[in-house]
Order: structure tokens, then C-alpha cells, then sequence
């Protein structure tokens, strides 16, 4: 939790994402370029950041290209998913799984020697099933499951009533990775909620401005639109606000600082001057970055404003201006901008280094460096170097994940130590009619379905605790490999499709894409079916029933 919240406040995912669609037209073309991105990323990272972060960036492309949200979102979530199956850190039940491999290892260890089907699992070791899961799991979003997802055009639609228009200035820094793209390259031109009037280069505006002009250093660029759009820009790493010469460029020292809305108020002395002269840094310690007048759109110089009753700010203050504020006759209305909290570009090297680091460690899983030292340690370094700082990181940790988890173990006990386990494995051997070749194939399909219905119905964390003592005793009651059946629950608790419970990434998108129940039955269903079939085919080569 603590590594994926690093890797999304130092903006590594985020100069990804924006690469994600290139340049992709159709909806088609869109959910092809999600495939390797997001797989990739799934593989070493909680999927939880990666949907939350590529959500809104799907959305605006969505809305840019007319197409629905609801016929990008579930793809996201699918695809993020699949990935996951690919290493052993790619989603927490693969963790789970592992370690209760190690357990029961260490519980049959005969004179300190563990059986070979409980070795603990590699890093890559579970690619050789998940990488074709990604593969036939996007052919099937591709070619089949797009044709099921429903086509909610209303959430296009869907936008606030009257939306602020803010008027800002953002001033293209010696760093900025847009200097040398034309404005079409650079992603300016179709920004949900935002329109690009001018460019003013060595004091000359251009205007109307051309796809094809060329961004330069020291170019600032005007804009007006809504304020999520103006803080998407401001994490674009050397793109700045200019509005106030005392503006904290160094995001650094921006870490300290809050991003406010306040709205000018009759009484304030600051009605009737303009931005420059009013001092804002001496007198209220912030500084202006966007203003807004209503339905009047402003122009010329943001600093040349003159300010009137009424009018909404953009601020970066200091941590306590909303409370030492918040009953001013000054203003209006004080209140803080939720999300704004600057991107670490500065740290983004770091991360990916540490990131590396921990994917090499947990790859050799060598004795003396155990995976959970590997992760403990490379958490620490996160925030000793300032990658992420300490309220993040506990804010990153999905403490409910962690409780379901811990009452999933008490529950996979009671279940082996009570005999329901054996009682379950007895019967699903019944059904499958003994051990020869076919019935064990159908044994692992009965496995696999039965821990898919927990995973969809209760969580994937809990079905791979209640499944993993059920598969083992299966397997030592037909006197096989319990690596074979339980890898069978590993996949099946790692791959969830067919509900919107079955895992947090499909519960993010259910509301933002506008989704049913249904919806995920109706797309989620085929695929659960035809990657069990795939899994009951592919575990057997890999991990062989003898």
C-alpha cells in the first residue's frame, strides 16, 4: 500500500497514463492501448491507484472522442485485473496464497524438509498462466465483450449545471517535458473543461492559437475552464502558474501549501484592485492562481485584473488560511480544494529506482531477504527519501482489506480444523467421479468454479482463505499434486469478473461508468468461464498432477 501510494504522489503513473491511448481514435483502438500499460503496471502494483488514477483519464478521453465512459471503465478494471495474475505481486491474494503455501510447507516438513509441492511460489512463476490470461482475456474484450457493455450516454452528458470558468496563466519552465510538441502533440487542445485562448511569447500574443504551434520555454499559456482541469495541468511537471509573482514554483516547498477557492466579498479591500497591487502574499500569506467572473470571460493579464465583489479565487495558501479565514468579512466563502496536494516530480527517479529494487528482491526471494523485509524495507526508503510522507501513507492503507484478510485466516482454520474442508473436498470428488485423468481435470474445473463463486459473492480475499485447506485436502485424498489444485484457487481468486463485488477495482468503477449489477454478469460471466476452461487446460502442464 505504501510503495503504490509513492508511486502515484511522485507522478510515475501519471506521466504513464498519459501515454496510454497515443494516439487512438476509435473505442476499439482505446481498449487495445489500455492492454499492455495497465497490464504491465497491474503486475507490480496494487490495481487499486492504477484504476483510480487512470478513471478520470479514460473519462476525459472518452468525452473528447464521444465515446461513453461506460464502454472504457469496466475494460479498465478487467484488464487491471488480468495483470494481476501475472506475478506474485500483482494483487494480495497471490500474497495470501503464498504464504499459506509456506505454512502448510512448514507444517508437513519432514526432519526440517519441506515437500516439493509446498515450495513457496516465485516472482514470475504464476506468468505462466497469467500472461495468457492477459492475452486471451483483451481477445475477448476486443472482439466479444465490448459488444455486451452497455452504452450509458447520459454520462457523457453529465456536468455541472454551470460550471466556474476559471481564468489562468501557466508559464512553461526550462524542465517542462511539452517544450518542442506542438499543442495537438501535447494533449492542449481537447482538454475536458478547458480552452487554450492565447500564447504570449517574448510579450507578443498569439491567438486564435494553431494545433501545429510549437511550445517553446518561458511561453505562457492562457486558459480558461474548471478547476479539476487547471489542477490536471499544474501536475504536468514545468507547467507553473503565473498569476502571482510569489507563487511557490518549487514543489518542494508547495508541499506545505493548500489549494482554496475563496469569493470576494463587498467589504474586501480588495474589491477594486488589481491583482498586483493588492499584495495578497503580505496580506493573507497566499497567492493568486486562477480567477473567475461569473459567465464573463476575462482577458489580457492575469496580474492586470482588477477584482470586483463577487469574484472567485484560486488560491495557494498556507496550511491554516481556511481556518484563520473562514469567518473574514473579507471573503465570502473560504473552502479547500480536495486532491490538491502537488506531485513530487522531483522524487519520480527515486521511486522508480526503490520500485525496481523491490521487484528484483522479491524476484530472487533470497533466505536472508524474505519478500516481507524486501517490502517493510523498501517502504521505509519510500518515506526516508520523501517519496511519500507519513500522512499518505497511512491514509494508503486499506485497513478494511487488511481486517477481511485477517478474519478470512480465522475462517480457512476453522474450516480444516472443524472438518468442513474435508467434508467439501469429499464431495466435490463425489461429483467428479474418482481419479482417473478426466474426473481430475473435472476436479480442478469443479475447484476453480467453486472458489470463483466465493471470490464473486463473499471477496477474493476470503475465498482464497476458506478454498486453500479444501484444495489441499482434495489433493491429498486422491493422493495427486496439491500444487496443481492449489494454483487452481490462486487463479480463480485472482481473476473475478462476473460481479461487482467480486473485486475493489469493479466496486471504483460501478458508479463513475454508470454500470448495473447486470452489466458485469452479462460481460463478466463469459469470461469467468472460458479463463476457467483455459486455467483447468494450462495448470495441469505447468504444475502436473503427479
Amino acid at each position: 500500500f505504501v510503495v503504490a501510494a509513492a508511486v502515484q504522489e511522485t507522478g510515475v503513473v501519471h506521466t504513464i497514463s498519459g501515454l496510454v491511448f497515443g494516439k487512438a481514435k476509435t473505442e476499439k483502438s482505446a481498449i487495445a492501448h489500455m492492454v499492455l500499460p495497465v497490464a504491465s503496471f497491474s503486475a507490480f502494483m496494487n490495481n487499486t491507484p492504477i484504476v483510480a488514477m487512470l478513471m478520470p483519464v479514460v473519462s476525459d478521453w472518452g468525452r473528447r472522442n464521444n465515446v461513453s465512459p461506460s464502454r472504457l471503465l469496466l475494460p479498465l478494471s478487467y484488464i487491471a485485473i488480468l495483470g494481476g495474475t501475472c506475478t506474485l505481486i500483482g494483487t494480495s491474494t497471490n500474497l495470501i496464497i503464498r504464504d499459506l503455501i509456506i505454512k502448510e510447507g512448514e507444517a508437513r516438513a519432514v526432519n526440517g524438509v519441506i515437500p516439493d509441492a509446498f515450495e513457496a511460489l516465485g516472482m514470475f512463476e504464476m506468468a505462466k498462466v497469467g500472461v495468457p490470461f492477459v492475452v486471451i482475456g483483451s481477445a475477448y474484450l476486443l472482439l466479444f465483450g465490448r459488444r455486451l457493455l452497455p452504452n450509458r450516454r447520459d454520462m457523457i452528458e453529465r456536468v455541472e449545471a454551470a460550471p466556474r470558468e476559471y481564468f489562468a496563466q501557466m508559464r512553461i519552465e526550462p524542465v517542462c517535458s511539452l517544450i518542442g510538441q506542438s499543442i495537438e502533440a501535447a494533449g492542449l487542445r481537447q482538454l475536458p473543461g478547458l480552452f487554450l485562448t492565447e500564447i504570449y511569447r517574448n510579450e507578443q500574443a498569439i491567438s486564435p492559437v494553431s494545433p501545429r504551434e510549437v511550445l517553446c520555454e518561458a511561453d505562457i499559456l492562457t486558459f480558461t475552464g474548471v478547476v479539476s482541469t487547471i489542477l490536471d495541468l499544474e501536475r504536468i511537471h514545468g507547467l507553473v502558474p503565473v498569476a502571482d509573482a510569489a507563487y511557490e514554483a518549487d514543489a518542494v516547498k508547495r508541499r506545505t501549501m493548500n489549494l482554496v477557492e475563496a469569493v470576494i466579498s463587498p467589504r474586501s479591500p480588495l474589491a477594486g484592485k488589481n491583482i498586483r497591487d493588492a499584495d495578497f502574499r503580505a496580506t493573507y500569506n497566499s497567492a493568486v492562481i486562477a480567477v473567475n467572473r461569473g459567465a464573463e470571460r476575462l482577458q489580457g493579464r492575469v496580474g492586470d485584473i482588477v477584482l470586483r465583489s463577487g469574484d472567485s479565487l484560486l488560491l495557494q495558501t498556507g496550511t491554516h488560511f481556511s481556518r484563520a479565514h473562514r469567518n473574514n468579512p473579507d471573503f465570502y466563502l473560504v473552502s479547500e480544494i480536495a486532491g490538491a496536494r502537488p506531485t513530487r516530480h522531483d522524487k519520480r527517479y527515486i521511486c522508480i529506482g526503490l520500485l525496481v529494487v523491490l521487484v528484483v528482491l522479491m524476484t530472487l526471494d533470497l533466505p536472508r531477504f524474505p519478500v516481507e523485509i524486501a517490502a517493510w524495507s523498501v517502504a521505509f526508503l519510500m518515506l526516508a527519501t520523501r517519496c511519500v510522507n507519513s500522512g499518505v501513507a497511512r491514509n494508503s492503507i486499506d485497513w478494511q482489506t487488511i481486517l477481511t484478510i485477517g478474519t478470512a485466516i480465522a475462517l480457512g482454520k476453522a474450516l480444516d480444523n472443524s472438518g468442513a474442508a474435508e467434508m467439501l473436498a469429499d464431495r466435490i470428488i463425489d461429483l467428479s467421479g474418482g481419479t482417473g485423468r478426466f474426473s481430475l481435470y473435472l476436479t480442478l474445473f469443479l475447484l476453480y468454479a467453486l472458489t470463483g463463486f466465493f471470490a464473486e459473492t463473499v471477496s477474493c480475499k476470503a475465498a482464497a482463505m476458506i478454498m486453500f485447506p479444501i484444495a489441499v485436502t482434495v489433493a491429498i485424498t486422491l493422493g495427486v499434486n496439491p500444487k496443481t489444485f492449489i494454483m487452481g484457487t490462486a487463479f480463480a481468486t485472482a481473476a473475478t469478473f462476473a460481479t461487482p463485488l467480486g473485486y475493489p477495482t469493479n466496486l471504483m468503477v460501478y458508479g463513475a461508468g454508470g454500470y448495473k449489477f447486470t452489466d458485469f454478469t452479462r460481460v463478466g460471466l463469459p469470461l469467468t468461464v472460458i479463463l476457467a476452461l483455459c486455467a483447468t487446460i494450462l495448470i495441469p502442464v505447468f504444475w502436473p498432477f503427479e
